[in-house]
C-alpha cells in the first residue's frame, strides 16, 4: 500500500523525506575518548546556530570516529519513517530530538568544572556510550532504510549519512549521546532501563 502511494506521490512530484534515528552503543575501556570527540562536535554545532553545512560536517566527523571504533561496537538500533510534507517530517524529528535529549545524562552541560585546574585529575572512566543520531534527508537512500542492527548493515549506514552531507541532501541533524560528559557513568542497568531498543551485534 505504502509503495503505491510512494509511485502515486513520485509521479506528481511530490518530493519524499526521510526522518531516521541510529543508536549505536560502544562498550570497552578505550570508549571514554569518544565523548571528547562529541563533546568537541557539540560545541561547533552549538557555535553553527542551525548551520546545515556546519551540523552536516559535524555528522560527518561523528560518523567517521564511530567507524574507526567498530571494535568496541556492542549493540545498535535504528528507526524512521517516511513523509511527502516537511511540516510533517519536521515534526518527526521534533519528536526524536526530544526523546533523545530525555535520555539518561544525554544533555551535555557546558561549565568549566570538568576542566577547572583545581578540579581532580582522575575522573570515573565510564565504559559504555550511546551515540543517537537524528537526521531528515531528500529523496530515497536503501542503505539507512533498512535494519541496522548488524555490523556490515551499520558500516554502509554510516558511510551513507556522510554522503548525504556531501550530496547536500540532508535537511535536518541532530547529535545525542549518553553519557553527556567526561566524568559521567552509563552503567549496564542504566543502559537496560533508558535504551531498550539496542539489539546486540
Amino acid at each position: 500500500m505504502s509503495s503505491l502511494r510512494d509511485r502515486f506521490n513520485q509521479f506528481t512530484g511530490k518530493t519524499r523525506f526521510a526522518v531516521c534515528r541510529v543508536f549505536v552503543h560502544l562498550t570497552g575501556e578505550e570508549v571514554a575518548p569518544v565523548l571528547g570527540i562529541l563533546n568537541s562536535t557539540a560545541r561547533d554545532a552549538i557555535d553553527a546556530d542551525g548551520d546545515l553545512t556546519v551540523l552536516g560536517e559535524c555528522l560527518v566527523e561523528v560518523c567517521n570516529h564511530l567507524l574507526q571504533y567498530d571494535n568496541y561496537w556492542q549493540s545498535a538500533a535504528n528507526e524512521g519513517d517516511v513523509f511527502w510534507d516537511e511540516g510533517e517530517a519536521g515534526d518527526y524529528v521534533e519528536e526524536l530530538f526530544t526523546d533523545s535529549a530525555e535520555r539518561y545524562l544525554s544533555e551535555p552541560e557546558y561549565t568549566d568544572s570538568v576542566y577547572d585546574k583545581n578540579s581532580p585529575l582522575s575522573l570515573p572512566v565510564t565504559r559504555n556510550v550511546v551515540v543517537m543520531l537524528t537526521f531528515a534527508y531528500e529523496g530515497e537512500v536503501p542503505a539507512l532504510e533498512t535494519d541496522l542492527a548488524d555490523i556490515s548493515a551499520l558500516k554502509l549506514g554510516l558511510k551513507a549519512m556522510i554522503n548525504l552531507h556531501y550530496q547536500q541532501k540532508l535537511r535536518a541533524v541532530q547529535v545525542h549521546f549518553s553519557p553527556a560528559q567526561l566524568g559521567d557513568e552509563l552503567t549496564n542497568d542504566q543502559l537496560l532501563v533508558n535504551f531498550p531498543e539496542l539489539i546486540p551485534l
